[in-house]
């Protein structure tokens, strides 16, 4: 008997391994097995959209920022570093992201979530921030792009 999916996913996932592994097919929970696939590959764009929110926020603090408080210019430069090769990787890893479709999603959601992240962060008028996105993706990943 298999311990039902909302009730103790993680004994779940465990039995669904197994039953894998031991080509039980006809024990499978078929139809959670199909949304738990769709929602790792959705975790995977998350993480894109995520690390480019992080570049996104740090470079409008440069743009922005930067004139009235200086202090912290180093590390958001070293942050946009560590974020554009963990991008480049994450990318290299999984090649079907580069999928226009899923790169303008990340892209556009990145820009949401960094804007907000940036205003939130500087405590600025959020009219000091462009509505759009000012930066193509290129640009983003660009190692030797600085606002």
């Amino acid at each position: 008997m298999s311990t039902a999916y909302h009730e103790d996913f993680f004994t779940w996932t465990q039995e669904q391994a197994a039953y894998l592994k031991q080509g039980r097919f006809d024990l499978l929970d078929l139809e959670h097995l199909a949304e738990e696939v769709i929602d790792m590959g959705k975790s995977e764009q998350r993480e894109l959209a995520s690390r480019l929110a992080v570049i996104i926020t740090h470079l409008l603090k440069l743009q922005i920022q930067i004139q009235r408080t200086p202090t912290n210019e180093k590390s958001w430069r070293r942050s946009i570093i560590e974020q554009r090769r963990a991008v480049i990787r994450h990318l290299r890893e999984n090649p079907g992201l580069k999928n226009p479709a899923h790169m303008e999603q990340a892209l556009e959601d990145g820009w949401d979530d960094g804007r907000d992240l940036a205003i939130r962060e500087t405590g600025l008028d959020p009219d000091l921030f462009p509505e759009d996105n000012p930066y193509s993706l290129e640009q983003l990943l660009d190692s030797e792009y600085r606002p």
